[in-house]
């Protein structure tokens, strides 16, 4: 099975690959347009994509993609995200002045930074891909922070492990296919899915009252804008639910009241 990710080989997506799809043939690409072109034009079977980091937030580059295409989760998977400072053979702390890395990485390692401030954080595309740069130019100077899949993909060496400021970093990641190639999950504890309003007063508190009304708890919503539609949002919820029966209910609720609803997926949620 072909699985596409964000990135280069050795990224943080590389690795939640590995779990979710421990089979696959791992592809990547450059940008989340590139993943989801793959995926809906059959170059790939599934997708590994972040859509959360607990610190960061929403990966919005994802989410905006989600609602264009016909696209559904078939699992999920929580990942702690550790940062390692990395550089070529024989090089040193002492020797480095560059540390390159994405700037969501550089900005979660801001305590490290402020303990050597002679080196320079610079922002790179990508974790993984700021390590093979560092390789191929061989600079004693020169460090990248990034996973330890990214340091053995590329043969660099770690010099300080778990340098992020908070432990407490985890991103969700999903295994999406396209719609209608996910089998069925008899035991669903999960619904993902993304709904529009009409411009009314009263519309969303009415809408988050199906959830209400069921008892289901609503364990993260969030509006985005609708491109081409100025001050026009859609809304991004996940819910935990008993079985398929309560995620049938709820969406027939909802598709009563919201002129457009659009199931992600049911699936069991990450632990």
């Amino acid at each position: 099975m072909r699985v596409a990710i964000q990135g280069e080989l050795g990224s943080f997506s590389h690795q939640a690959a590995l779990v979710l799809a421990p089979e696959g043939l791992v592809i990547p690409c450059m940008t989340a347009v590139d993943v989801l072109r793959a995926l809906v034009s059959l170059q790939v079977e599934a997708a590994v994509v972040p859509v959360e980091n607990s610190l960061a937030g929403s990966v919005v580059d994802f989410y905006d993609l989600f609602f264009e295409n016909e696209i559904a989760v078939e699992r999920e998977l929580q990942m702690r995200i550790r940062h390692n400072l990395m550089a070529s053979p024989g090089a040193t702390l002492g020797s480095l002045r560059k540390v390159f890395s994405h700037p969501v990485a550089l900005a979660q390692c801001k305590r490290f930074f402020l303990a050597h401030p002679h080196l320079e954080p610079t922002g790179f595309y990508d974790t993984a891909g700021s390590v093979k740069h560092i390789m191929e130019a061989k600079s004693p100077e020169m460090a990248a922070i990034a996973s330890k899949q990214a340091a053995a993909q590329y043969g660099a060496e770690i010099l300080c492990a778990g340098i992020e400021d908070r432990a407490e970093s985890y991103t969700r990641f999903w295994l999406i296919r396209r719609q209608g190639c996910v089998p069925a999950e008899p035991a669903p504890t999960k619904l993902s899915l993304v709904f529009l309003l009409e411009n009314r007063p009263g519309a969303l508190l009415q809408a988050l009252g199906t959830f209400a009304a069921r008892h289901l708890n609503l364990t993260k919503i969030e509006s985005r804008p609708m491109a081409g539609q100025p001050w026009e949002y859609m809304f991004y919820a996940d819910v935990t639910i008993p079985g398929n029966r309560e995620a049938d209910a709820v969406l027939d609720d909802l598709r009563k009241i919201c002129p457009v609803v659009k199931e992600l997926g049911r699936y069991c949620a990450s632990k």
